[in-house]
């Protein structure tokens, strides 16, 4: 026996879960969640369970700015081990549709759109 103490569980929530938990999130606007639109340009959790999440939205004027910010920190702050979330909004690089991914092109063909 060495003496040291048993290393702490870490209970943070993966990249991945973070990125899972945020595809309940959609754009009013438009029927497809902000991961398979490419809205999400990063994810950083902190050791102290903090989620910084860095996004962008389809259009700088986006109406629904705020409603977006809110529904994804309430789908990222009911994962377990997150102590705070923040999102920021950027607009650099611009959002496109080459940003989607093939499941998010999909369901914009089912929707009537042309991607």
């Amino acid at each position: 026996m060495t003496g040291e103490a048993p290393a702490a569980l870490d209970t943070r929530p993966t990249e991945a879960q973070v990125l899972e938990a945020l595809k309940i999130v959609k754009d009013p606007e438009i029927p497809v969640n902000v991961v398979d639109l490419g809205l999400i340009y990063g994810v950083d959790v902190m050791d102290s369970g903090q989620v910084d999440i860095t996004m962008t939205l389809t259009s700088v004027g986006c109406p629904v700015q705020d409603l977006i910010r809110a529904d994804a920190e309430m789908a990222v702050g009911r994962l377990d081990g997150v102590s705070g979330v923040n999102v920021e909004f950027v607009w650099t690089p611009p959002w496109g549709p080459d940003k989607m991914t093939e499941d998010g092109k999909r369901q914009m063909r089912m929707f009537g759109f042309n991607v």
